[in-house]
């Protein structure tokens, strides 16, 4: 018989039936948030060429180890050379056709599509483009931390011609 006061690891939880009305008012305000996708916050990091919002930080909702929030990229722009520390992040490409360039001159270059993830490691410097001339690029961002890091950097000599690096994985094939 499994016991609803204990988990697997031992722990205790206060949301056992006999849960108090401390704890009934606590897990009332205190659990699950919803945050309604008009009610984003801008006052967040900021790159040249993009539009952040934040929707999970430690400011909105107590977080403490993830940020998440959206970004929007006008059609055809490109943004400023950045990186954000020593945070991981994920970008999930909603809309549009996203062109990420990375390396200490931008001189790799990889395109992701709706429903593609991106993953960007710490320190990288990179830049995202919408490729599309006609199209706004809309994507969701996650990183590792309940803080949004971001360096933004000017002094990135691009190459002429960036390297192109195929997405490979068991979705998507060499071509």
């Amino acid at each position: 018989m499994h016991d609803e006061t204990h988990d697997d690891s031992g722990h205790d939880h206060p949301h056992a039936a006999s849960a108090s009305q401390a704890d009934t008012a606590r897990w009332k305000h205190d659990g699950i948030r919803v945050i309604p996708g008009d009610k984003l916050d801008a006052n967040t990091a900021q790159t040249p060429g993009m539009f952040r919002q934040a929707a999970i930080n430690h400011a909105r909702v107590g977080a403490q180890k993830i940020w998440a929030g959206t970004v929007a990229i006008a059609p055809d722009a490109k943004t400023g050379v950045h990186h954000h520390g020593a945070l991981e992040s994920v970008i999930f490409v909603l809309s549009g056709r996203a062109r990420m360039r990375w390396g200490d001159r931008l001189e790799y270059v990889a395109e992701a599509g709706p429903g593609d993830f991106i993953f960007v490691p710490p320190y990288v410097p990179h830049q995202e483009i919408n490729a599309s001339p006609d199209e706004p690029l809309q994507c969701v961002l996650v990183r590792s931390d309940n803080e949004a890091v971001v360096v933004n950097i000017s002094d990135v000599d691009p190459v002429e011609r960036p390297e192109t690096v195929h997405w490979v994985d068991p979705i998507h094939k060499h071509p």
